[in-house]
């Protein structure tokens, strides 16, 4: 077991899991794998269970009964991390729109730069998005500019959920006050971050969509996230910024 594991939410990923695992394991960083999984009716679990034996102990699987959102899910992720030995404490999806390449990266920016927090952006420098149609990117793209203006963090890609935490910054943050469920979690996470007086750097990175497999991604999960960063600058003016 090293100090560092890559948590991968996942529900339905039978096309994508098992690559994703042996990519994650074939860097040379020796990253752990978390995959929390919510019931996936295709047998995405059966999967991990069966790689469970090559990877030995640095492949481990935690099962939820049922699909209860991503925010749920990295939170149940985070708090197992938690209660082991893990320093660095990675997000990434099953569907290699994030490239584990650059996880190495994410690693290096806390590791040795000294960040609690590093965010994979694809809005650092530019606008670095492959495959999304130009509707999706342009909805992407002022949505972190929204929550810039709303919030007033610096962040240009609040929303990404590629990202490196340390031990102390998810301890800094009250995981068991988190509400939001959807893509919300991910900027939820960065303001509290933020709030709580965390150094995040943001690393470029190129986000490229799935080719297999299906997106998460829906109208109520967008309002979650319009409407959520307004509630939480409001709530911020009630709590001392560290």
């Amino acid at each position: 077991m090293s100090n560092k594991i890559v948590i991968i939410p996942t529900y339905n990923e039978l096309e994508n899991i098992e690559a994703i695992i042996r990519k994650v394991m074939s860097l040379p960083d020796g990253f752990d794998v978390l995959i929390v999984d919510d019931n996936s009716p295709d047998g995405t679990a059966k999967i991990v269970m069966g790689l469970q034996a090559e990877f030995n102990s640095r492949l481990h699987l935690l099962e939820r009964p049922g699909k209860n959102g991503l925010g749920t899910a990295y939170i149940a992720g985070f708090k197992w991390c938690l209660e082991r030995s893990f320093d660095y404490i990675f997000e990434m999806d099953a569907d290699f729109s994030h490239n584990p390449d650059d996880l190495s990266k994410l690693l290096k920016a806390c590791e040795t730069d000294g960040a609690g927090l590093a965010v994979g952006s694809r809005y650092i420098t530019g606008v670095n998005v492959v495959n999304w149609p130009m509707s999706r990117v342009i909805m992407s793209y002022y949505a972190s500019a929204y929550v810039r203006f709303i919030t007033g963090m610096t962040i240009r890609d609040a929303t990404a959920g590629f990202v490196c935490y340390t031990r102390t910054t998810l301890n800094a943050i009250e995981l068991d006050k988190i509400k939001f469920k959807g893509y919300a979690f991910q900027i939820e996470m960065k303001f509290k971050a933020w709030l709580a007086g965390v150094k995040i750097t943001e690393v470029p990175i190129i986000f490229t969509d799935r080719t297999l497999g299906t997106s998460k991604m829906s109208k109520k999960i967008f309002r979650e996230a319009f409407f959520g960063v307004i509630e939480l600058k409001i709530k911020s003016w009630f709590r001392k910024k560290s």
